[in-house]
């Protein structure tokens, strides 16, 4: 029983962290409304593939590696700093281009790119492993059986893998493509400056 609390309490809290509005957020919704719902979904897997990797991380003690070598944190930290403000750039920098069309080619091409830029963002943010591993030292008993190991990534599977998806299902309508395309200029104004202070807030927080 007090294994089955633990699970419960760390899925609870794990789908909330998911659910707060995050770079990963911004992504995915932009990957849905611009390349639609198959993007949207790919971009979903790719943030869960990033999430179960950091996870996996923690589980298995990567935070004591960061914490000994300051350094690799720092480098990895700035890397994904640097990262979100790129995707910023390239979002302020097309904010007046109209929406694309339905072209094939390009559909299929924006859908493997949006699956590589959420899967990139997920594995450049080192603040999720730090994260998942606070949680799993709070949450779970010190010594977890191995069977536990394996539902907890479950539990970040499903909680990462649900939310993102039902993002991309919302925003991938065509009510929802079709508000995105009237207002394009600003809601790309508006994540991209948001994608480019969360990456400022990474690169300087500690």
């Amino acid at each position: 029983m007090e294994y089955v609390a633990a699970l419960a309490g760390l899925a609870v809290v794990h789908l909330l962290a998911v659910a707060s509005p995050g770079p990963s957020t911004v992504l995915v919704i932009q990957t849905a409304a611009v390349s639609g719902r198959r993007a949207g979904l790919l971009a979903a897997f790719a943030m869960m593939l990033g999430a179960l990797a950091w996870a996996a991380a923690a589980l298995y003690g990567l935070q004591i590696l960061f914490a000994r070598f300051e350094w690799l944190y720092v480098a990895f930290r700035i890397g994904g700093a640097i990262y979100l403000l790129y995707l910023a750039f390239m979002l302020l920098r097309h904010a007046g281009a109209p929406l694309p069309e339905a072209d094939p080619a390009a559909v299929r091409a924006g859908v493997w790119q949006g699956f590589l830029k959420a899967l990139l963002l997920q594995l450049s943010n080192p603040k999720v492993m730090v994260f998942m591993g606070s949680i799993f030292v709070s949450l779970l008993p010190a010594q977890p059986p191995a069977w536990m190991d394996a539902t907890v990534l479950t539990i970040v599977a499903i909680n990462e893998f649900c939310w993102f998806a039902l993002l991309a299902l919302l925003f991938s309508g065509e009510t929802a493509r079709a508000f995105y395309r009237r207002t394009k200029l600003w809601l790309d104004r508006f994540m991209g400056g948001a994608l480019a202070l969360l990456g400022l807030k990474l690169a300087l927080d500690r």
